[in-house]
């Protein structure tokens, strides 16, 4: 008989945690019935929430009073990090003792210590962080989000290639489209190391439905479902995007309450505002996956509520 998928969660990873990681659990499993999911962090303050939440009073802990510094290099994490709940959260996973670990702790210590113990998939050179945009179409798949500042030509050919394989198992798309996110569309814009992947993507011998460079824009269109780029310039992307998804939401609050007939006009439209509110909301596109990995990791955003 097959066990129930098995998740690790690093409870003392983030800024609200560990009282925020137990919340979003206890939601989790009451949607998500089939899972199990184990706590790694301070028992004396975990169980305390777990005794009040109301699916997780059963969940195991695994006990470690030690945490990653939200400020600690990742150099520093791998050096004094063995007992911290974020390394034991991932030997759970390296030792095939959990399917997923999930932090929302420090993202350069999380993929520094997960790159240690789940290793690389052979041939692939560097993790890289991938997540969903929302667009007009549905999702796109957006990569790297911070996990490389600079990258080389092999680099971005690797994480189209895991790119595409990520979407294409998540959302059930055989061929998903694939461009490379550049100043612009013609061939000869760019950085060389962009144009020379760019040339080794476009060839049949990868099987990839490469369709070229996108520009920024393009990622909320949905001209393609999935955008490869560098960490530098797709963090960049991530932390705008949410910072525009914000300023919609609050330009409309203030639109629809600035007058009787704003408020009328609120009224009127309220039916369909709950699901572009939903579309926009950063919460529902948390979560970004490690990609080259021996394993799941799944970083969660720090300042993450329990939705």
């Amino acid at each position: 008989m097959t066990r129930p998928p098995r998740i690790s969660l690093d409870a003392m990873g983030g800024d609200n945690a560990p009282d925020i990681v137990v919340q979003g659990a206890d939601k989790a499993l009451a949607a998500h019935p089939g899972i199990s999911l184990v706590f790694v962090g301070d028992e004396r303050r975990v169980r305390p929430l777990l005794e009040r939440s109301d699916y997780l009073r059963s969940a195991d802990i695994l006990h470690t009073e030690e945490e990653v510094a939200a400020e600690a290099k990742p150099s520093q994490a791998l050096r004094a990090g063995k007992q911290t709940s974020m390394w034991k959260a991932i030997e759970l996973v390296a030792n095939g003792e959990a399917d997923a670990i999930v932090s929302a702790g420090n993202t350069g210590a999380l993929m520094a210590m997960s790159k240690l113990q789940l290793r690389m998939i052979e041939g692939v050179t560097r993790p890289a962080i991938a997540g969903f945009f929302p667009n007009t179409q549905g999702q796109s798949c957006v990569l790297d989000l911070g996990a490389n500042i600079e990258c080389d030509a092999e680099n971005l050919i690797q994480f189209a290639i895991m790119g595409r394989a990520f979407y294409r198992d998540i959302h059930g798309v055989s061929s998903p489209s694939v461009g490379l996110l550049n100043v612009g569309e013609e061939d000869q814009k760019g950085f060389d190391y962009l144009r020379e992947a760019a040339a080794v993507l476009s060839t049949d011998a990868l099987h990839l439905n490469y369709r070229g460079f996108v520009e920024g824009s393009d990622i909320a269109a949905g001209t393609v479902d999935v955008v490869v780029t560098d960490g530098f310039t797709g963090n960049i992307a991530l932390k705008t995007a949410e910072g525009v998804a914000d300023l919609v939401q609050t330009g409309l609050k203030d639109a629809f309450s600035s007058s009787a007939l704003s408020k009328l006009g609120f009224i009127l439209a309220r039916s369909g505002l709950p699901g572009f509110r939903q579309k926009l909301d950063p919460r529902r596109y948390n979560g970004a996956v490690f990609l080259g990995l021996n394993g799941i990791s799944v970083k969660s955003h720090g300042g993450t509520d329990a939705i």
